[in-house]
């Protein structure tokens, strides 16, 4: 692996998931969750410099002292940051200075990996590519965010092609009770919350090979689901009350037909696609409403090589906790993961926002639950 192309390419590859927007998309943050595009883009470079460029590469020099102020998201080893509500008030450094810094860290990194790194900081350097990863597929869900609730609903990219579902005739996939290992295995990268791979025991059951269609969905709605507490936890029964939820996120009920922002803009519900854009409370209770329920992740991995997966995010019903003898990094690297490992839920599989290669059976995705900007989505077991 030819670590200098790997690197190059997958910071293009940010930078292309740029190039459909204007300048003054770039600056918003219409809620707290959504980052603006210019922060990803400056955050992503301050990886590289903080964790390979600074402490390893003699004689370098930082861009600007101030953006470590700036572009810290969580690190608390690392220092003070912008607190997050406020990454869009942040009008300076405009995007023509966060780009120069990005092609600053650039060619610092391209001068770096000349030579062949340590084994500790290449595995940083695969870390800070996986990182950027991330990140990808944050910018397309905060873009989409920010272009859906403009109240023109403008396109985001015209030739966006979403990929197709793969749809099932059989019925509901059997798996039998038995011991199932779970956890990362092999040589390639994991992070660390997939260790260690462990043995789980699980009851037999059930599982649909298919995600739950937006027609399926609309099922619920028009029973009047999100109007019937039998089916909500009592904290996602208060947040459809509250928020006055009334369909997924991008659901926009116009003239008595449905339909829904994408990133080509507003569209027409499409039936057969899969729902997204729903909370793990939305998920549950249209499960509770079958009569069915939603899969454990260790329920989930277990019977993944037996259904396609990769369209959404799937909720499951398992609370993000640690794995047998999961451990932290020492330093700020260890800040990745585990201490959020509290009140959030896991999603597995991947979604069409995932970046290519970034996927794997044993991912584990994490968000709270009432959160639905990713693309998310529902798939019922028994």
């Amino acid at each position: 692996m030819d670590l200098l192309d790997c690197y190059l390419k997958t910071r293009k590859h940010t930078e292309d998931i740029c190039s459909h927007l204007q300048t003054e998309d770039y600056v918003v943050q219409p809620v707290a969750d959504v980052s603006p595009p210019k922060w990803h883009i400056g955050h992503t470079t301050w990886f590289f410099e903080t964790f390979i460029l600074k402490p390893y590469f003699i004689g370098y020099q930082e861009y600007n002292p101030d953006y470590n102020y700036v572009f810290n998201s969580y690190y608390e080893t690392v220092g003070n940051r912008v607190i997050r509500t406020d990454r869009g008030n942040l009008s300076r450094p405009t995007v023509i200075e966060i780009y120069s810094y990005r092609k600053y860290v650039d060619d610092a990194m391209a001068n770096f990996l000349c030579a062949e790194p340590s084994a500790d900081v290449k595995g940083l350097l695969i870390l800070g590519l996986n990182h950027e990863e991330q990140h990808q597929e944050l910018l397309l869900t905060d873009i989409k965010y920010i272009l859906g609730h403009n109240p023109l609903f403008p396109a985001y990219n015209k030739s966006y092609v979403s990929p197709k579902t793969e749809v099932s005739d059989a019925g509901f996939i059997k798996m039998n009770e038995g011991v199932y290992e779970i956890g990362f295995k092999g040589d390639g990268f994991s992070f660390d919350n997939e260790l260690n791979r462990h043995k789980v025991y699980l009851n037999s059951f059930r599982i649909s090979p298919n995600l739950v269609t937006n027609a399926e969905y609309l099922e619920f709605i028009n029973a009047d689901g999100y109007h019937d507490f039998r089916h909500w936890h009592a904290e996602g029964w208060d947040w459809v009350k509250t928020n006055k939820v009334e369909a997924p996120l991008y659901w926009h009920l116009i003239d008595g037909e449905w339909h829904i922002y994408t990133f080509h803009g507003l569209e027409p519900l499409k039936l057969h696609e899969p729902v997204c854009h729903i909370s793990y409370f939305e998920a549950y209770a249209y499960a509770s409403w079958q009569g069915l329920r939603l899969p454990t992740e260790f329920e989930w991995e277990a019977a993944a090589p037996q259904f396609a997966w990769g369209k959404s995010w799937e909720w499951t019903e398992s609370s993000y906790l640690p794995y047998p003898g999961f451990t932290k990094a020492a330093g700020a690297i260890g800040e990745y993961n585990g201490k959020f490992m509290v009140n959030q839920k896991v999603l597995r599989g991947a979604s069409e926002a995932t970046s290519p290669g970034h996927s794997r059976i044993t991912y584990r995705n994490f968000f709270q639950t009432h959160l639905r900007w990713q693309f998310t989505g529902i798939r019922l077991a028994k």
